[in-house]
Order: structure tokens, then C-alpha cells, then sequence
């Protein structure tokens, strides 16, 4: 796996804030792409942990749900079929 869920889930709340609840879910999405393969074979590269925060560096401000969000949209505009790993619910912890 290329995803590190536990180093992930702490960049994401150290560099975008938000809450517990919030990196969390981020994280089991990202989790579920990468092993869905489906980045990697429309992008040409594997999704890792430094993928996953540059691409949500560029996202407008915001949590980690919202960049997230916005990156799955551009996602399923590019190539469709990302719908899926967007985020519509999640437990708001601290």
C-alpha cells in the first residue's frame, strides 16, 4: 500500500486543520482509491501519502473534506468515475 493511513491522517490536520472526524474520512477515501487502482492507472502514478497533500495543497482553503472534494470533482471531470470516493457524510470529532 502506498497510502501510510496513521502519517496521513496527522499531515492532513497539520497542514489544512480541521477536525479529527474530518482527516479521518479523508483518509479512508484515500485508502479505498488507492486500492481501487484507478488513480494510478488514469494518472500514471502510484497514490501516495505526498500525492495525496500536494493535490490538496492546490485546492481553495478550506478542511480536508472540502479540498478533498474539490479534487475528487476535478478528478471525475478529467477522466469520470471518481463520484464514488467523494466525501458526503462523516462524524464531526474533535
Amino acid at each position: 500500500m502506498f497510502i501510510d493511513p496513521g502519517k496521513l491522517e496527522v499531515r492532513l490536520r497539520d497542514e489544512f486543520g480541521g477536525t479529527m472526524g474530518q482527516s479521518r474520512v479523508v483518509v479512508r477515501e484515500a485508502v479505498d482509491l488507492a486500492d481501487a487502482g484507478r488513480y494510478e492507472d488514469d494518472v500514471g502514478v502510484p497514490l501516495t501519502n505526498e500525492v495525496v497533500l500536494d493535490e490538496l495543497a492546490d485546492a481553495p482553503d478550506g478542511p480536508p473534506t472540502d479540498r478533498w472534494n474539490w479534487w475528487i470533482g476535478s478528478l471525475e471531470i478529467a477522466y469520470g468515475g471518481y463520484g464514488q470516493f467523494g466525501i458526503r457524510r462523516y462524524r464531526n470529532e474533535e
